[in-house]
């Protein structure tokens, strides 16, 4: 410790010096040196045990694919078969409304408004309905609704000519296909009269 010069309160003799120490030294250590030889290198990678990881995959077997995709080739074709004949059975069965002809029998009788196929059958076999006449109206624009129902009017006619033991039987009826204003469009012009049987018969109406 000192005192500024000139400061009054400084003690009379040698100012105050603190003795001189030695700084504080680390005692000196040998490096660490390790007994005996040094660790050899360690070693590259090595293979695991169980095989070569980088191996290439097994290669997979086309057989079963090859058998499946056989089996369903076999299905699709009996499917398509079996389609084909559905749809042969219907079209030889069934006839398109305006392609009726007199004298053709059909299994039932339409209940729809609007009718576009028919089911024939042969007039041998009981059958619900037998074409008895078919009109054709004169070309030109759709005649409308009203000259419509004077066409359909001569059906009842059209009975009594083509078989009057039909027309006094109380068990049959009649039932009438006629142009739309769309089939008019397409060439229609046929007035179809058909007599319904109820009950069902084999043979013709004519007789």
């Amino acid at each position: 410790m000192t005192w500024p010069p000139g400061d009054p309160n400084q003690p009379q003799g040698q100012p105050y010096q603190q003795p001189y120490q030695q700084p504080y030294q680390q005692p000196y250590q040998q490096p660490y040196q390790q007994s005996g030889p040094p660790p050899p290198p360690p070693m590259p990678y090595q293979q695991a045990p169980y095989g070569d990881p980088y191996a290439p995959p097994p290669k997979k077997s086309h057989k079963g694919l090859i058998i499946t995709l056989i089996v369903i080739g076999v299905v699709l074709l009996g499917a398509v078969a079996v389609g084909v004949f559905v749809l042969a059975s219907y079209a030889k069965d069934n006839v398109i409304a305006t392609d009726l002809k007199l004298g053709d029998c059909i299994t039932e009788v339409p209940t729809s408004t609007r009718v576009l196929t028919l089911p024939t059958v042969d007039c041998a076999q009981p059958h619900g309905g037998e074409v008895y006449a078919v009109l054709t109206m004169p070309d030109g624009g759709y005649p409308g609704a009203s000259a419509i129902d004077e066409w359909q009017n001569k059906c009842p006619d059209e009975l009594q000519s083509f078989s009057p033991e039909a027309m006094a039987d109380d068990s049959v009826g009649v039932f009438v296909l006629y142009p739309t204003q769309e089939t008019w469009k397409q060439g229609d012009r046929a007035v179809t009269c058909i007599a319904t049987l109820e009950p069902k018969r084999a043979g013709s109406i004519k007789g």
